[in-house]
């Protein structure tokens, strides 16, 4: 298999497992949000220490540890991820597998929004007629759930925001991962004690499986991101931000068709603007990237694990 076709399996190995989140954490019930989020941050931690020494990597992690402001973005970085991880786990096992997915399909608008408040980055015209494409859906579905779509807001948010802080530094998947997870082990190690104590703990109480199925949420974590890191460093950018619609596409068919989720017609609507936001915002894309090839030199390869 050639560069790009071990590329192209390996994204869509990654936002297909992401894609099948909404049926994997309901298994991991009766543990409540907090706790499944504090058992994803320790175990991920376990799964990628055993990885870097396995691979010899644990230099880069000294390197990022040693220099204060990379430290610094990255415990900003742990907190957003974390944040977005309970929201997200809160969704699925409320309900709200559809929200979830609307969070994702307009993440890539909200990034564009945050690379212009942020670094000053200068939008052509098809792109500032996504977001406003995009800010017409967000109130179409805002009239239809009768509130804003808070979930999918905080999702795209916290994730969009993630994006940032990682784009700030430069650390490869693996070790950014460990030291991200490192600093938010200690509030998780506390969240699982309380939870313990008050009786209300799930891990060891409610049988083998249940206790596999929690330590196999580290290896659930850091293997979609090892398979992106896999997958930007073979392909181009370009094919990288087209393969990430799988994700909110599987999540909202998991939630319409497996969990009967309501689709109204407003919400279709809703649905059918964002669509069209990301059609367009899609189209450029593609079409100055390849503007930018015909151009350029070949291009260079994302450093990545």
């Amino acid at each position: 298999m050639d560069e790009r076709r071990l590329g192209v399996a390996s994204g869509l190995a990654a936002y297909s497992m992401w894609g099948l989140f909404p049926l994997y954490f309901p298994l991991l019930e009766p543990a409540g949000g907090l706790e499944i989020v504090a058992h994803r941050v320790l175990w991920s931690l376990v799964f990628v220490a055993l990885l870097l020494t396995v691979v010899r990597r644990w230099g880069h992690v000294r390197a990022a540890v040693a220099d204060r402001r990379t430290l610094f973005v990255l415990a900003g970085a742990a907190a957003l991820i974390s944040a977005n991880w309970l929201i997200f786990v809160y969704a699925v096992n409320s309900g709200h597998v559809v929200e979830t997915s609307l969070g994702y399909f307009i993440n890539p608008l909200v990034s564009v929004v945050l690379g212009v408040v942020v670094f000053g980055e200068r939008l052509r015209r098809l792109q500032w007629t996504a977001v406003a494409i995009a800010a017409v859906a967000v109130t179409v579905l805002t009239v239809d759930y009768g509130r804003p779509p808070w979930i999918a807001l905080c999702l795209a948010g916290s994730f969009g925001l993630y994006g940032l802080m990682k784009k700030l530094v430069r650390v490869e998947a693996a070790p950014g991962l460990l030291v991200e997870t490192a600093l938010v082990a200690g509030p998780a190690i506390v969240v699982l004690s309380v939870l313990h104590v008050d009786g209300a703990g799930s891990f060891g109480t409610t049988g083998t499986g249940e206790a596999l199925l929690l330590a196999s949420s580290g290896a659930a974590t850091a293997i979609p991101l090892l398979l992106f890191a896999a997958a930007a460093r073979r392909i181009p950018l370009s094919t990288v931000g087209l393969l990430q619609y799988v994700t909110p596409l599987m999540q909202l068919s998991i939630g319409v068709f497996v969990y009967d989720e309501p689709m109204p017609p407003v919400r279709l609507a809703g649905f059918a603007i964002v669509w069209l936001a990301l059609a367009v915002f899609t189209a450029d894309t593609v079409r100055h990237a390849r503007a930018g090839t015909r151009r350029a030199l070949p291009e260079v390869v994302p450093a990545g694990l």
